[in-house]
């Protein structure tokens, strides 16, 4: 979730104009309805107090009153975001076209809530395009946290261990594959070893609409890697009480993102790919505990 050097002013730009078109759309989407009622109340006090024309101070005191219900403000968080990322000279990680795909995810089931494995300078994108609902980060790095706590208080993001390394992706995709890791259960009960128990209570207590695994680092070998983010997030999603979970899954040009989305997010739940982004539409299995962990 931390941003790249080498991104271009180019890509700055068209990341920023989404957001503001984003921003449009939810603003007029929100303020449509309330407007059409203020105007209709509008009207029709304006006539009786026409009617009444010994009452003109009246009338332009309705009138004054009428304007201040119709004209809505843009909500605080959302103005401090478009100022953000209008003067920030630093872009967000992922590429325009990777955005757009959890965002127009987010356009629909917004308000909602939304898990993000990391913690950056985009974390206020994806707060504000979640206007109303809830968002949460969890990150690795606690001093991170508090340099972006400093900018951004209003985010709401914990502290999270991992004690995985990359250099054991391998034996813990065998792990994986064994019978106790394909068993559908609340992260905190599982005898999976990839299952991740150290998060708050209210992280497992959620049911989260979508899941954005970009962290923990994973780079290099010594790094924690995101085997057990990825798994624990697809089981998170099999546990959730009803419905189903979008899960996204950042820079799966990597070996590690790549084999175990597929593994453990299933390739038949795969619903699209674009650049380094999938997206996967994991349903509950708590419907039906004999579901297969991957259906064939």
């Amino acid at each position: 979730m931390r941003p790249k050097a080498n991104q271009t002013l180019n890509l700055k730009l068209l990341i920023l104009g989404l957001f503001v078109v984003l921003l449009l759309i939810f603003v007029l989407r929100s303020n449509f309805s309330s407007s059409n009622q203020d105007q209709f109340n509008s009207s029709s006090s304006n006539l009786s107090v026409a009617m009444d024309s010994s009452n003109g101070e009246k009338e332009k005191s309705t009138e004054t009153r009428d304007c201040s219900l119709a004209c809505n403000k843009i909500p605080a968080s959302l103005a401090q975001a478009l100022i953000h990322y209008t003067t920030s000279t630093i872009t967000p990680q992922q590429t325009l076209k990777e955005i757009s795909v959890s965002a127009r995810v987010l356009e629909k089931r917004s308000p909602c809530n939304f898990l993000v494995f990391g913690l950056g300078y985009d974390s206020l994108m994806w707060s504000s395009l979640n206007y109303g609902g809830r968002t949460v980060f969890l990150e690795e790095d606690e001093v991170w946290i508090q340099k972006i706590k400093h900018r951004f208080p209003m985010l709401e993001s914990y502290h999270v261990t991992y004690e995985s390394k990359v250099n054991e992706a391998d034996k813990l995709m065998e792990v994986g594959r064994g019978r106790e890791c394909r068993e559908v259960w609340d992260p905190r009960e599982s005898k999976c070893q990839l299952a991740l128990k150290g998060f708050p209570s209210e992280v497992y207590e959620t049911n989260w609409d979508l899941i954005m695994v970009d962290a923990p680092t994973g780079y290099h070998d010594n790094a924690p890697g995101r085997m057990t983010a990825i798994y624990t997030a697809g089981l998170m999603a099999r546990s959730r009480d009803s419905g189903e979970t979008h899960v996204f899954v950042h820079d799966v040009n990597r070996e590690v993102e790549d084999k175990f989305s597929k593994a453990f997010l299933c390739e038949s739940y795969m619903r699209k790919q674009e650049g380094r982004l999938r997206h996967f539409i994991v349903p509950s299995h708590m419907d039906d505990l004999d579901r297969p962990f991957c259906p064939q």
